[in-house]
């Protein structure tokens, strides 16, 4: 399992003027954020104390001690702060079920064993997620277009939809 970063969540506005925060969760249970070692994009180890449903004090681990965010200008400071999580610290995924990060860098395999290349990136914008290959093919990640992902040996199955294929074969040309 890598140290690859996880978004967990983003700090928002001040709420109040104490130095507590507004916190946008990206998890099933946003209150699970305090029990991980969060660090944001600067590398900076953050703590979160929630005071309500959505608002936390915000402790800051730096090299010369912890700091609490104790006023509103200091609050600010941290608006649009994103909170990452070391993938290791997450507890294994169900079956048939994946961290997104986890595919990045699996073999995208055909259904008849071709090798169509590498998952560069995961996307999801609300919609529903897609997988990206690394020649820049954007594939549904449904079941029908990956029906089979094996982590241990690092690939998964990859039948990209028919149109995209015709797209990719109208661009090579006769």
């Amino acid at each position: 399992m890598s140290d690859r970063l996880i978004l967990m969540g983003m700090i928002g506005k001040p709420h109040g003027v104490r130095g507590a925060v507004h916190v946008h969760a990206y998890t099933e249970d946003p209150r699970a954020l305090a029990e991980l070692k969060l660090r944001d994009q600067r590398g900076r180890i953050m703590a979160l104390d929630w005071t309500g449903d959505g608002i936390a004090r915000v402790t800051l681990h730096e090299a010369d001690g912890a700091h609490v965010v104790a006023d509103r200008d200091a609050a600010a400071l941290l608006a649009n702060t994103r909170l990452f999580v070391e993938r290791s610290q997450l507890p294994p995924a169900d079956e048939d079920e994946f961290y997104l990060v986890d595919l990045i860098g699996l073999a995208a395999i055909g259904e008849d064993g071709a090798t169509l290349g590498t998952i560069a990136a995961v996307h999801d914008y609300g919609a529903g997620a897609s997988i990206e290959l690394d020649d820049g093919r954007l594939i549904p990640f449904t079941r029908a277009s990956v029906p089979a992902i094996d982590l241990d040996a690092k690939r998964a199955t990859v039948v990209p939809p028919a149109e995209i294929e015709a797209e990719l074969e109208s661009k090579a040309g006769p």
